[in-house]
């Protein structure tokens, strides 16, 4: 039907009779979560096409276009609905959010059209109802929306297919406000920065009133939250710059007078570079992601990023940008990378909570399954595949998911006669903004991101990605690049414009950009509104004036829209105009360098546990089915349902895939990809993550994400020599305050992991050459306080000569020998066992530094002698979890006895042998006839044979378990399976 009047067509496309309809399948089985449950369901897709001189012939082009004639119906107006107790719920975009399908649709119709289109495509989703009251659909609704960024119509047949095209407004003069700083006294200095949401401090906020006054004039808007963006936690970092006054453990006092940044991040791979000696690092530290020397021609590039505040909003929109805002990262790396393959973590609140939760919060359920949505969307629609994947749950994290996305990428060495690491953005080079346009979607990211989670979160932080847009882009820039047409680029990330166009002219010394030439997704955004918006899809390029046309016509041949904003200069100055009216002028000194200094203070105060009785932990250690149990953790049993989601053989070049095994259900220790198609060298990736272990001490967290990240990549045949890692820090605000009573401890936890992340790297001679820190993990929603724990992930990337030599942890034969290789202590201290049992254990796990690192490069030249069949290592969960790891496998039987094990625990328990979680430790295969060499090789670093690879059982594998020739546990791999997937949802 066509609204009369205008120019806007409404299609609906739905199954046919008798055809499957997967959304509705889905959506059947989501609903049955809340206790709904419809007799028939169907759903139906909804486009509504805004665009001048498209009339009913051209509008019935469309549809045929966009219905398959196999399996769908589609009809100009509306789909006949059926008769009886029928209920439609429409669920569609609020006006100004992103429509990345209705972009998409656009361009499939200028194609079926054969002409170009001016005017917007909206998208909805229809879900056709019988059998449920109308209070039911409204319970249904709740679950199938989120009103921050969708809205909902409830209709009973017979229905008027009304055209509702969310449009945004119309065009309005600009407007630049004055913000009256220097009259405010400091009770206003506050409320204009909590107001405006500008996340600056007192002090802040009277550092700018005193320039601005020395300036003679008040800021106007634009400049305030230019400022603000720039000068933002999520920006600037600056808990990790501040000096910090810090009593440590032994009551004594120092000073971190440069900062935790420069004297333990950047003072760790300083450190290792001048051990090391050579040219491994490339670009660390000052570009969006780090790069290190891979072949003589290319380098390899690496970012993980977090995106924690806004997947607490919108878990889907959130999670998306997360994703695709990363691999902008490592695109906008030097001069632009070739992006490989994605990385995923997230943790979250325990997905079966049943109690109640503070108004404001998701359902930790309905968060989990939209971040997973929103990456797969986001990752594999722009043509990328995944390698590895993780999900953490903890109560503590239904406040503020973490969200870890990262991209690696290759970069050749030289391209167009350049080296591409290095940027060379020259005066009178043109400032051009590429790829999508700006709305009012991702307003105040940074200053959001920088800031607790409350009622007052706005909604305009939210942003949604176009996959293919971006897309689109990446390619024209790879193109672009090895034609040599542009000279430097970053990303459109945190600040927008603000931040790209500010950091990009400090290579200059100045810049001016008119607003008005900034194609914008719809009319009525203000000045401001346009320089920090974080809309996605967008990059900001450095044009030399003799390549633009060139690259403007590769744009055009390319679809992809670029416009010129402005050009880079040496005035000293940021300078920002609408046409003829004045936005911003900042003096580039002040804007990057006038941010004070916080001044902290840091005070260790132990937690204290009252542990548990011997007996109770003897009593609970005598279960004969701990290893079932342990597989049924939620932080341990299989989410392959969910990982397989995610496509992780895009491009072709995965060689050990992210699953392993006969029938491929176990989560491989590492991956092992190609970086080039016929090329033998490989990319090895692993990682470290143990927020338990931070209750009792984060030095020994910081140490255990470490050792297991470096442990993974090697088992898996990385190079001992050519390993670089990435930190992510996500912790609660550490900042003492009145709504943080325990900051100075929370600092303290910081300073300590900071100091297990340096002495661990220092050890394994492990760069770190990138990373992430996220501190205001914390929400209050309805007068409840929840922060979460504060968490170290630690990300490895290892190179290998020939992936032909990679290694899996699938035993390879029977007859292969078992062993251990490190020594097993008591450390039940914040494992999943003592988790799992209530408890509360001394011992949290650690491990010999100097013994591991010697332990490691011992382990990586026998296992290059081809010493090793199979190797995993020893994590969260023990012995017990990386054994029937093994035994799922390889449908082989593990024999094993765990007597000499126990030789090195004391007066251990014997099933604490196999619970204990002791880094430093790793189980491997050998073959009988490579055992004297493999003994002679590892035997002074800790090597316990344990057992033997067994003949099949049956239908599978068994793993059994002796102390001292006494059976103590025995299950089928079959057993041990359905434990381990027991739990996936």
């Amino acid at each position: 039907m066509h609204n009369t009047g205008s120019s806007v067509w409404r299609l609906e496309i739905g199954a046919k009779p008798g055809m499957p309809d997967a959304l509705a399948a889905a959506t059947r089985s989501r609903l049955q979560t809340v206790g709904v449950s419809p007799r028939d369901l169907a759903t139906r897709k909804v486009y509504l096409i805004d665009v001048p001189g498209v009339d009913a012939g051209a509008a019935a082009r469309v549809l045929a276009a966009l219905t398959d004639p196999v399996t769908e119906l589609g009809a100009v107006g509306a789909l006949d609905d059926p008769s009886g107790d029928t209920l439609v719920l429409t669920v569609g975009l609020r006006p100004g959010v992103t429509d990345a399908v209705g972009r998409t649709v656009l361009r499939a119709a200028a194609d079926s059209l054969g002409r170009s289109l001016a005017g917007s495509v909206y998208t909805a989703t229809m879900f056709v109802f019988r059998g449920l009251t109308r209070a039911e659909v409204e319970v249904a609704a709740r679950e199938l929306h989120n009103p921050l960024i969708q809205r909902i119509r409830i209709d009973a047949p017979p229905r008027t297919p009304d055209v509702d095209a969310p449009r945004a407004g119309t065009a309005e003069a600009p407007a630049v406000a004055t913000v009256p700083l220097r009259a405010a006294d400091d009770e206003q200095l506050l409320k204009i920065s909590k107001d405006g949401l500008l996340a600056l401090s007192l002090a802040e906020m009277q550092i700018i009133k005193k320039h601005f006054a020395g300036v003679g004039r008040d800021p106007t808007d634009a400049e305030l939250e230019c400022l603000a963006q720039t000068w933002s936690e999520h920006c600037k970092h600056k808990i990790f710059a501040a000096p910090i006054s810090y009593t440590g453990p032994n009551g004594q006092t120092r000073e971190i007078d440069r900062g935790l940044f420069k004297d333990y991040i950047r003072g760790a791979t300083e450190a290792v570079a001048a051990a090391r000696g050579d040219d491994f690092l490339v670009s660390v530290f000052h570009d969006n992601a780090g790069v290190v020397r891979f072949t003589e021609a290319d380098h390899l590039v690496y970012k993980v990023e977090t995106h924690n505040s806004p997947s607490a909003l919108d878990p889907y929109g959130g999670a998306m940008t997360g994703i695709v805002g990363v691999n902008r990262d490592s695109l906008g790396t030097g001069l632009g990378a070739d992006l490989l393959t994605n990385v995923w973590g997230y943790c979250f609140g325990e997905p079966d909570h049943r109690g109640a939760l503070p108004p404001g919060l998701m359902h930790p359920r309905r968060i989990r399954d939209g971040v997973h949505h929103g990456v797969i969307d986001g990752g594999n629609q722009s043509g990328l595949p995944y390698s590895r994947g993780f999900e953490l749950f903890d109560a503590r994290y239904a406040g503020k998911p973490l969200v870890y996305c990262g991209t690696v990428a290759v970069m050749p060495a030289v391209s167009a006669g350049q080296p591409t690491h290095q940027k060379r953005t020259a005066v009178g080079d043109l400032v051009v903004m590429l790829g999508g346009r700006i709305g009012k979607d991702g307003i105040h990211g940074a200053t959001f991101s920088s800031a607790a989670l409350d009622e007052s979160s706005p909604v305009q932080a939210v942003q949604i990605g176009d996959p293919i847009t971006q897309k689109m882009m990446a390619d024209l820039l790879i193109e672009a690049r090895d034609l040599g047409l542009y000279s430097g680029l970053t990303d459109n990330g945190a600040g927008g414009l603000s931040s790209s166009v500010g950091e990009m002219a400090q290579s200059t010394g100045g810049v001016r950009i008119d607003l008005a030439k900034a194609p914008l997704k719809y009319p009525g955004l203000a000045p401001w509104e346009i320089l920090i918006s974080e809309a996605q899809e967008r990059m900001t390029l450095a044009v030399p004036p003799d390549r633009i046309e060139e690259f403007l016509e590769l744009c055009r041949r390319r679809e992809v829209e670029a416009s010129v904003l402005g050009t880079f200069n040496d005035s000293g100055r940021m300078v920002v105009v609408f046409g003829e009216t004045s936005v911003c002028d900042l003096e580039l000194a002040f804007l990057h360098d006038g941010l004070p200094r916080w001044q902290l203070r840091a005070r260790w105060s132990p937690p204290v546990r009252t542990l548990s009785a011997e007996s109770e932990v003897a009593a609970a250690l005598s279960s004969d089915d701990v290893v079932l149990q342990l597989l049924k953790r939620p932080n341990l049993m299989s989410n392959e349902s969910r990982a397989r989601r995610y496509d992780h053989e895009v491009k072709g070049l995965s060689v050990i895939k992210p699953w392993v095994g006969v029938r491929q259900d176990v989560p491989a220790t590492a991956t092992v990809m190609r970086a080039r198609h016929l090329r033998p060298e490989g990319v090895v990736l692993g990682e470290g993550v143990h927020p338990f272990y931070s209750d009792l001490d984060t030095y020994a967290m910081a140490v255990a994400c470490v050792d297991e990240a470096v442990r993974r990549v090697l088992c898996a045949g990385a190079r001992y020599d050519r390993l670089s890692a990435l930190d992510n820090f996500c912790w609660p605000d550490p900042v003492q305050g009145p709504n943080t009573p325990d900051g100075e401890h929370k600092l303290a936890q910081l300073v300590r992991c900071c100091e297990g992340l340096r002495d661990a790297c220092e050890a394994f001679g492990v760069p770190l050459i990138s990373g992430k820190d996220s501190m205001k993990n914390d929400a209050v929603l309805g007068g409840v306080k929840i922060s979460i724990p504060p968490t170290l992930l630690v990300s490895t990337m290892g190179q290998m000569e020939d992936v032909r030599r990679a290694l899996d942890l699938v035993p390879v034969a029977a007859g292969d020998l078992v062993y251990v290789l490190g020594e097993t202590g008591r450390h039940l201290g914040g494992g999943e066992f003592e988790r799992m049992r209530g408890l509360v254990c001394d011992g949290v796990p650690a491990a010999d530094l100097r013994r591991c690192a010697a332990r490691y490069a011992a382990f990586a030249a026998a296992r290059d002698a081809g010493l090793v069949r199979s190797a995993h290592v020893v994590g969260r969960g023990g012995l017990a979890v990386a054994l029937a790891h093994m035994t799922i496998a390889g449908e082989l039987g593990v024999g094993v006895d765990v007597g000499p094990v126990l030789q090195d625990m004391g007066e251990a328990h014997e099933v604490e042998a196999l619970v204990s979680e002791t880094t430093g430790r790793i189980v491997l295969t050998c073959a009988p006839d490579r055992a004297a060499a493999l003994t002679k090789a590892l035997g002074e670093y800790g090597l316990r044979r344990i057992g033997l690879i067994e003949p099949a059982h049956g239908e599978g594998g068994r793993l059994q378990v002796r102390c001292d020739g006494r059976v103590i546990c025995q299950h089928a791999s079959a057993e041990l399976r359905a434990a381990f997937q027991g739990g996936a949802a």
